[in-house]
C-alpha cells in the first residue's frame, strides 16, 4: 500500500492534491490546522477508497510535528512525504508594508515548517531507496515580488533547499520534487488583491503536480505561459525587471495572523 503524508490538507492545493492523489491501495496522513476543513478533506480522500488518518498539527510545532510523522512511519513505512502547508502575507490595504510579525510567521510556516516536515523523516527516508519527497515553493520563488517580500524570500528558501537535498539523496535513489506554482484559485490567492495572470483551479493545479510526481520531476512549474515570462524576466536588466514587476503590485487583505492560510 502506498503511504502519504501531506501538510496543509485542508485547503486550496493541498486539499485537491488529497482527492487526486487518493484511491484503493492508498493510505494518507493529512495534517493540517483547521479541524473542520481536514475532516471534510479526508471525508473526501475516503470516498475515493483511500486509508485515511488525520492530525490537526502547526508545522511551527517541531515537537508535535516529530511526534506525529515517526509515529506514523513506525506504523508503516512512508512512500511520499508532501511539505505542502503555507501562508501568505505582504502590503497590507492603503500600502502599509507587512508587519514583523507577519514576515517571521511566514518564515516560520513556510519554510521552517518545511524542515519539521521533512526532517523527522530523513533518516528512514535515506535508508528507504525510491522514497519521494515534494516541497511546495512558488513562482515567487524565482521572480520575488516587492509586496511580497517574506512570503517570496521563504518559497526561494524551499526551492534552494529542495534542491540541495535532492543532490544528497541521490544515491539513495530517493527522489526530490520542487513545486512552483503560478496563481491558484483558492482561499490564500482570494486575499491578494492584485493581477493574478494565468490563474488556474486548485483541481487544474493538483493534477499537474500528481503528473510531475508519478514522473519524478525534480521541479514541477506552472502554468506554463507564467513560467516562460518569469524565465524572461530574469534575463532583463535589473531595472527593466523592476519596472516590469510594478504591473504585480498587490495588497494582501488581512484575515488574522498572518494573512491568508491554506
Amino acid at each position: 500500500m502506498k503511504r502519504i503524508v501531506l501538510t496543509g490538507a485542508s485547503g486550496g492545493i493541498g486539499r485537491a492534491l488529497a482527492g487526486r492523489l487518493a484511491g484503493p491501495g492508498v493510505s494518507m496522513l493529512l495534517l493540517a490546522r483547521d479541524e473542520a476543513r481536514l475532516r471534510l478533506a479526508a471525508q473526501d480522500a475516503r470516498e475515493k477508497g483511500a486509508e485515511v488518518e488525520w492530525v490537526v498539527r502547526d508545522v511551527t510545532d517541531r515537537g508535535g510535528m516529530a511526534a506525529a510523522l515517526e509515529a506514523w512511519d513506525a506504523a508503516a513505512p512512508v512512500d511520499l512525504v508532501i511539505a505542502n502547508a503555507g501562508v501568505t502575507a505582504g502590503s497590507r490595504p492603503g500600502g502599509a508594508p507587512e508587519t514583523p510579525q507577519d514576515a517571521r510567521r511566514v518564515w516560520e510556516t513556510n519554510f521552517v515548517g518545511v524542515l519539521n516536515t521533512v526532517e523527522p523523516l530523513l533518516p528512514a527516508l535515506r535508508a528507504r531507496r525510491g522514497a519521494r519527497i515534494a516541497l511546495m515553493s512558488s513562482m515567487a520563488a524565482l521572480r520575488p515580488q516587492p509586496d511580497l517580500a517574506a512570503y517570496s524570500a521563504s518559497k526561494a528558501a524551499v526551492r534552494a533547499w529542495g534542491v540541495a537535498l535532492r543532490g544528497g539523496l541521490r544515491a539513495q535513489g530517493a527522489s526530490v520534487s520542487v513545486i512552483c506554482p503560478g496563481f491558484v484559485a483558492s482561499p490564500m490567492s482570494a486575499r491578494h488583491k492584485g493581477f493574478k495572470p494565468f490563474e488556474i483551479s486548485a483541481a487544474r493545479a493538483a493534477e499537474i503536480i500528481a503528473r510531475g510526481l508519478a514522473r519524478r520531476d525534480p521541479f514541477i512549474t506552472f502554468p506554463a505561459p507564467l513560467t516562460l515570462l518569469t524565465w524572461l524576466d530574469n534575463r532583463l536588466p535589473a531595472g527593466v525587471s523592476d519596472w516590469f514587476a510594478r504591473g504585480f503590485r498587490a495588497e494582501i487583505a488581512p484575515d488574522g495572523a498572518p494573512q491568508g492560510r491554506d
